[in-house]
């Protein structure tokens, strides 16, 4: 995925649905400079937060 896309999947009221690694996440945020996104996963532990590489993010 490509920091365009998560720029418009955090600011879209629509649930879009992003895999990180085969895991179905939600992106709670972005950092342009560092071209990462803070996650965290739809299942689970939903207080466990990451910050991950933009690119390892696929929307489904």
């Amino acid at each position: 995925m490509d920091m365009n896309r998560v720029k418009q999947i955090v600011s879209s009221p629509a649930d879009i649905t992003v895999h990180y690694h085969g895991v179905s996440v939600w992106i709670d945020g972005y950092d342009e400079q560092n071209n990462t996104a803070t996650i965290h996963m739809r299942e689970g532990n939903l207080n466990e937060k990451r910050e991950v590489p933009v690119e390892e993010l696929k929307e489904v």
